[in-house]
């Protein structure tokens, strides 16, 4: 006789699901993130992703948006440090530059055109917007926070694209924290002198 065959019941399938689809873009990239490649990843049925994600594009704005969230939380971290101006500025620009070279991955989908209808998901906008805000509380001046911003995410881009390499090509994406600090320290002391 035959055992009857067990149901299958995971106890948080919503989180084992986004930690399956953070795994599989950055190991394998945007390209082969499917709702199908999730459940497979986690272990259900290929029906299992869409009682927690309406569609891929939900679950590409939940990843994007979690992927603001904790670049925010790392910035907050970098800009509660004690020094001057430019040492917060070296010290913000070293944090975004460590999220880019740990999730390059996910920077792209936060980033990139993968999502064309961001205006649908306010909670996208909003958690973009934050860092924003993060940047220009961090240092005392919106205008200057948004610079800061435009001149570390340009740098992480040329490099992420391979246009500009900082070392990064012979010894990996770990050395771009300390070589943006040494770009935005030069940038921006010149600029206030």
């Amino acid at each position: 006789m035959n055992a009857p065959a067990r149901r299958y019941h995971h106890g948080d399938l919503h989180n084992a699901l986004r930690d399956a689809a953070r795994a599989i873009l950055e190991k394998e990239g945007l390209s082969s993130l499917s709702l199908r490649a999730v459940a497979r990843q986690a272990g259900v049925s290929h029906a299992a992703p869409y009682r927690h994600f309406a569609s891929h594009e939900a679950l590409l704005v939940e990843l994007a948006t979690e992927g603001f969230e904790e670049l925010r939380h790392e910035l907050v971290a970098a800009s509660s440090r004690p020094g001057l101006e430019d040492d917060r500025i070296a010290s913000i620009g070293a944090a975004y530059m460590r999220f880019v070279a740990r999730r390059p991955a996910l920077v792209r989908l936060m980033f990139g055109p993968q999502l064309p209808n961001r205006d649908a998901f306010p909670e996208l906008a909003a958690a973009a917007d934050a860092v924003g805000e993060e940047m220009g509380t961090a240092l005392n001046d919106p205008a200057l926070g948004l610079a800061v911003w435009a001149a570390v995410h340009g740098l992480a881009m040329l490099i992420l694209e391979n246009v500009v390499d900082l070392g990064q090509r012979r010894s990996g994406l770990h050395v771009l924290p300390s070589r943006a600090e040494i770009l935005l320290r030069s940038l921006f002391v010149r600029a206030q002198r």
